[in-house]
């Protein structure tokens, strides 16, 4: 009880901390105090919830030439959080996230391409960007679309090697999809010892089914 009582006491210690830090830097005119304060504010972290502030910060995180305060802000505005729905706004600020090369900001892009606007091929060119840069939802994004034939050719190697690319970079969605595709042979080859290997590494980055699915492998004699 005391050991969680004094982890507990250094969260708040460390919040508090970093919220004077970076409300410093913010008024000082560092524009990555700006985006974090925002953060925190959005969050939730060490501060109450506040949309309308974290909107405020990220508007001048934005302004001042911080790009993943336009990602940040744009997302608001798309997603109605603390503002009112503007798609055209969050266009505007997702496009010049991505142009000052913060692919969060290109992948943004592409999801409100996909879902907003109905424009597929736009949506593959900029999760394509985004997982270029290393985005890995960019990648995740991209792959299902290969996966499913949505807006491009179905083309399943090709999945499986922007899987395995974000699998790499630490995306656990990725690494059961790659699980998955070994265990049917689907669009590649079949390799039940391959998708236990990757069923193992989504279970170990916290991913459930990932779990569910190695155990089921593994009592089955897999090796």
């Amino acid at each position: 009880m005391k050991k969680i009582l004094l982890i507990v006491l250094l969260n708040v210690i460390l919040f508090a901390s970093a919220l004077e830090d970076n409300k410093k830097a913010c008024d000082s005119g560092v524009m990555d105090g700006c985006h974090k304060l925002g953060l925190m504010y959005f969050k939730g972290d060490g501060v109450k919830q506040n949309n309308i502030k974290a909107k405020e910060l990220f508007g001048k995180a934005c302004d001042g030439l911080d790009v993943r305060g336009c990602s940040n802000l744009g997302l608001m505005y798309y997603k109605g959080y603390g503002a009112i729905q503007d798609n055209i706004k969050a266009k505007k600020l997702f496009g010049k996230a991505c142009d000052g090369g913060n692919m969060n900001g290109c992948y943004n892009l592409g999801l409100m391409y996909y879902e907003a606007k109905q424009d597929k091929s736009k949506a593959k060119e900029f999760f394509s960007k985004a997982c270029n840069g290393g985005d890995v939802d960019g990648c995740y994004n991209l792959g299902l679309m290969y996966f499913k034939g949505d807006g491009v050719k179905q083309d399943k190697i090709k999945t499986k090697e922007l899987f395995a690319k974000a699998c790499d970079d630490g995306e656990m969605r990725t690494c059961f999809g790659l699980g998955v595709m070994y265990e049917k042979g689907d669009g590649i080859k079949q390799d039940k010892s391959k998708a236990k290997e990757f069923y193992a590494k989504a279970c170990d980055g916290g991913d459930i089914e990932g779990c569910k699915e190695y155990k089921i492998l593994n009592e089955a004699g897999v090796q």
